[in-house]
């Protein structure tokens, strides 16, 4: 009983954002806990190993296709973050970012995208300073307690595990393309 009441409460909380799923031009991603599961693997060189999700990279690429810019901002090291940048073809990474609400107000000056077409996904209380700038901030299943009560919407999915697939798929149905993606797949290779 449960679990159906949740998805039902999923549901309810999605339609009540879809006006803003819809205007989203811009999607923000946090790294460490949302494109990664948040554990860092140090190596006895010092460099650090982390773990991306490809079914968050094959989203990223349809979200990409579908006209949504995509931005990393995170206050994470250099290295990782920027080689899966590169690979996902994200123009806009920041790294080692200290203040978030600072960078993403410089990243939508550059891009020239405002809050109501912005929306960024976070995992921890360092996220949560975005929320002036954003018109959605979302939030993977195992954020921190403080975030997950602020954001507009909780996802299912834990960070590393999907959250970004789940909310790109929302993206995509509010644009009325994912059902074409469902039906024919995707030919552009793997992210």
């Amino acid at each position: 009983m449960a679990a159906p009441l949740q998805a039902l409460r999923s549901r309810i909380r999605r339609l009540a954002i879809g006006p803003r799923l819809a205007a989203v031009k811009l999607l923000v991603c946090d790294v460490d806990g949302v494109l990664t599961d948040g554990g860092l693997y140090y190596e006895a060189s010092g460099g650090v190993t982390k773990r991306f999700n490809v079914r968050d990279g094959l989203a990223i690429r349809m979200l990409q296709r579908a006209g949504i810019e995509v931005a990393l901002l995170s206050g994470g090291r250099r290295g990782a973050i920027e080689h899966r940048a590169r690979h996902l073809q994200i123009c806009h990474c920041r790294a080692e970012v200290g203040d978030k609400l600072l960078g993403l107000r410089e990243l939508q000056a550059e891009l020239d995208r405002g809050r109501e077409a912005t929306a960024f996904i976070g995992d921890d209380l360092n996220d949560l300073a975005v929320r002036p700038a954003t018109a959605l901030l979302v939030a993977p299943a195992d954020a921190a307690r403080g975030l997950r009560q602020r954001a507009d919407w909780v996802l299912r999915s834990h960070g590393g595990h999907g959250a970004v697939r789940e909310l790109a798929e929302a993206l995509l149905e509010s644009r009325g393309a994912l059902a074409a993606l469902h039906r024919d797949g995707w030919r552009e290779g793997n992210a």
